[in-house]
């Protein structure tokens, strides 16, 4: 079973809320990329999202914008990331997304990016600009090696195209509970529930809401009606400031 399906059944029967943590790989330089990474999964992120760097980041805000160029500029490269995956893979069981544009993965070639990835024991991959209509060709690299796409739906996605996109989904579902870019924000948008509940019609998959999360408050806010709650920004910016640790047990709390 792939580890994705594996935690979201661990955490069912726990009872309790998943945490997707995301940070981006190689920010500020690979060692403190890689120790950052090493404490969201010592204190509690259940699944890990490891973005890629690149240039034109159009689905997200500054903070995550300014977090790629660091990267880009200390060198990191899809290669790279996908090393770091294997070297973080050989010390914690959780399941790893690789979250990325759909440039460098077309770049590196679908056939060696998904071998690779499977090799270092990432999950999953999230491709935050390739249309549904345009990703046969990588989702059948990754069904090869078990690696589930996770797709997105926006609060916009009307319920028959959601039902389209998500008929042969794997994984869990990605809920952006806002429109726009990623981002810190002063609280939860008060219609996620509503738009959770709708999208169980069309899925049986587990549903993550994210964009926005920022504290232990909004999570337990936007985790009331999903399965776990995907936190971004917020801990970029906490890893900036050294207080990483701090903010991955606030939210743990609030889970």
């Amino acid at each position: 079973m792939n580890r994705i399906a594996e935690k979201f059944k661990t955490l069912k029967e726990a009872g309790r809320k998943g945490l997707v943590g995301y940070l981006t790989a190689g920010d500020p330089d690979l060692a403190q990329s890689e120790k950052n990474i090493r404490t969201i999964l010592e204190h509690g992120v259940d699944i890990l999202e490891l973005g890629v760097p690149f240039s034109d980041p159009t689905a997200d805000g500054p903070v995550i914008q300014e977090a790629a160029q660091r990267a880009l500029r200390a060198g990191m490269t899809l290669r790279a990331t996908i090393e770091l995956a294997a070297r973080v893979r050989a010390d914690f069981d959780a399941p790893i997304v690789l979250f990325g544009y759909a440039n460098p993965f077309y770049r590196y070639g679908y056939k060696k990016l998904c071998a690779d990835s499977a090799k270092a024991g990432i999950d999953g991959m999230l491709v935050v600009d390739m249309p549904f209509e345009e990703s046969a060709e990588l989702q059948s690299e990754m069904t090869k090696h078990d690696l589930h796409m996770i797709q997105l739906i926006a609060p916009t996605t009307a319920k028959e195209r959601a039902k389209l996109i998500l008929k042969d989904a794997r994984g869990f579902v990605y809920y952006v509970m806002v429109t726009g870019v990623t981002g810190e924000r002063g609280s939860v948008a008060s219609d996620v529930a509503g738009h959770v509940k709708d999208l169980r019609e069309c899925t049986d998959l587990p549903i993550a809401a994210g964009f926005g999360v920022s504290d232990g408050r909004q999570a337990r806010e936007a985790a009331g009606g999903a399965d776990a709650v995907v936190v971004g920004s917020a801990l970029v910016k906490a890893a900036r400031e050294g207080r990483l640790a701090e903010l991955v047990d606030d939210l743990r709390s609030g889970l």
